[in-house]
């Protein structure tokens, strides 16, 4: 569990913080409405309120997945399980001490990024491209949105990875 959860928070704000800025029509916002086959009247007739609310909660939702795929001690505890809930039990000394000796390791805000960027190349890349394929989107699309979201990754990434703090 991490001690500064509300990092999570923070970094759910990253989404729409890029999205912003991504989109905007004077940065990829007029290619993107193209590719999409949007038009600024037919996005100005969505709830603004709901879709930035759902955002936000969809972008805490990937914040808290985040640090399994950047961080490799995330998962370490798993190995001890269920012997660490006791205190007592020599895993979780095995563990604290492991913690302590390399819990630090690999735990840089460069790290992150390097382990965002792959994440989106190799995972959200294929999950966009299937998406555009069976949408009848260009391939335009598809790296507009992967630039999108490896900017984000890495973003959340380098935060995350740099000041997230697990505790036993």
């Amino acid at each position: 569990m991490a001690s500064n959860f509300y990092l999570y928070f923070i970094s759910a704000i990253i989404p729409l913080l890029v999205g912003f800025i991504y989109y905007h029509p004077k940065v990829f916002g007029n290619t993107w409405m193209k590719s999409a086959g949007l038009t600024s009247e037919s996005l100005s007739k969505g709830n603004m309120g709901i879709i930035f609310g759902l955002t936000y909660f969809f972008s805490l939702v990937l914040s808290i997945m985040l640090p399994s795929v950047i961080i490799h001690q995330s998962h370490l505890a798993s190995l001890f399980m269920p012997e660490i809930m006791d205190k007592t039990s020599p895993e979780y000394g095995e563990l604290t001490a492991l913690m302590t000796k390399l819990g630090g390791k690999f735990r840089t805000a460069g790290h992150g990024v390097t382990h965002a960027a792959i994440f989106s190349i190799l995972i959200v890349g294929p999950i966009l491209s299937i998406n555009a394929l069976f949408e009848r989107r260009g391939w335009k699309y598809v790296i507009l949105h992967l630039g999108y979201w490896t900017i984000t990754f890495m973003l959340m990434g380098a935060l995350l990875c740099h000041y997230l703090v697990f505790t036993m």
